[in-house]
């Protein structure tokens, strides 16, 4: 996938886990608000990959942002991560890591994509959808669990050609 180093990354991570998703006050900015199970099981999957959508897009971004580089290579770099395609092989590396509760939620985003993506085939597109859906499942549900994936991720990878 990427090749940036895992320290930096841990620590973006960290730092995205951590950050409050709404604070009314700066002294409830130390804590995000928690959505109960519940809350989580009335969302669609669209809705969680919706949010998957935008934490994967932050971790890649995030991965890239050292060196730094011109705006335009980050812009590709990050494309070439986010992309069906590359998401759909993201989720074939971590399939085999996954626990059962993720593979449904994995199949309920894959089941929910559209008929037909806009540059990708329809099983790629599941398969990103149904990625994008566990990513959303998990940072609302189990931050610590999603940041032990996308390390994993980070260690599957073969070197990025610059």
């Amino acid at each position: 996938m990427m090749s940036p180093d895992p320290t930096w990354s841990a620590q973006l991570l960290a730092r995205l886990w951590s950050a409050p998703l709404t604070a009314e006050t700066p002294s409830q900015a130390s804590s995000p608000p928690a959505a109960t199970p519940a809350q989580i099981q009335r969302l669609s999957p669209q809705a969680l990959a919706y949010i998957g959508d935008a934490v994967f897009e932050l971790f890649v971004r995030g991965c890239y942002l050292l060196p730094p580089r011109r705006l335009q290579t980050y812009h590709q770099q990050v494309v070439n991560q986010v992309r069906a395609e590359q998401q759909a092989t993201s989720l074939q590396q971590l399939l085999p890591h996954l626990t059962v509760e993720e593979i449904a939620i994995l199949k309920q985003g894959r089941n929910a994509a559209p008929s037909r993506g806009r540059r990708a085939d329809a099983a790629i597109y599941g398969q990103a959808t149904g990625f994008e859906a566990l990513l959303g499942y998990l940072y609302l549900s189990d931050p610590e669990r999603l940041t032990c994936l996308l390390q994993r991720l980070l260690s599957s990878s073969p070197p990025d050609e610059h």
